[in-house]
């Protein structure tokens, strides 16, 4: 029996890492909040900088890394990277990236006016504007545990945003977290936990801007 319950396995394996060579592109939406009625003004966001540390092929598949010379990558091929695949064994393999014509910058932009939206204000392209938000990203990552009959696919996502007013300034961190489980590792389950992470920023975010008073 034991050759049998081997091909089992292997099998098992095979179908949960799914195709782990090479670089995985995934798109990520941005999800959908209702805007607020009650309008608190205008906002202008003055930059949001990539401050994620990468490692070479670290063995902590939660920490970012890549697979070569980490001092090689350019600015533009670090803002896409934002997972890395794994075999059964925890072994880093492929990438796992945004489409070339987007970023983690443009992800997150997209993201934090969501928030800012549902609070009332209105994202403004004048750097003039009365209100301003300056974010660092602290993490944007992805990543996988095997399992016997099932992967768990977990996704972070963290922000400093440093907030001001005329009259006064604040900054809070946020950081979301998604968590989902499937049998294969497909774009629709790193989808899905990073569905979820973002879900979870938005509300989190909601509630250290309504704690601070913003």
């Amino acid at each position: 029996m034991k050759p049998y319950f081997l091909v089992l396995v292997s099998i098992i394996a095979l179908l949960q890492t799914g195709c782990v060579v090479g670089r995985r592109t995934v798109a990520l939406p941005i999800p959908s909040i209702d805007a607020a009625t009650a309008k608190k003004g205008v906002i202008y966001i003055t930059s949001i900088a990539d401050a994620r540390t990468f490692q070479k092929n670290s063995a902590e598949p939660s920490t970012p890394s890549v697979k070569g010379n980490v001092n090689t990558l350019t600015i533009a091929q670090k803002e896409i990277i934002i997972g890395r695949q794994r075999n059964t064994y925890g072994m880093a393999m492929g990438d796992i990236a945004l489409p070339a014509d987007d970023s983690v910058i443009k992800r997150t932009r997209l993201l934090i006016e969501q928030g800012l939206q549902h609070r009332g204000y209105q994202i403004s392209s004048d750097s003039n504007a009365p209100n301003t938000a300056n974010i660092s990203i602290d993490e944007f990552w992805a990543w996988f545990t095997p399992g016997f009959w099932s992967v768990s696919f977990e996704a972070r996502v963290s922000c400093t945003i440093n907030f001001k007013k005329p009259d006064d300034s604040v900054k809070v961190v946020v950081k979301g977290y998604g968590m989902n489980h499937g049998q294969v590792a497909s774009d629709a389950n790193w989808q899905q936990a990073y569905d979820l992470a973002f879900r979870d920023f938005l509300s989190k975010l909601d509630a250290e801007l309504f704690k601070v008073g913003f």
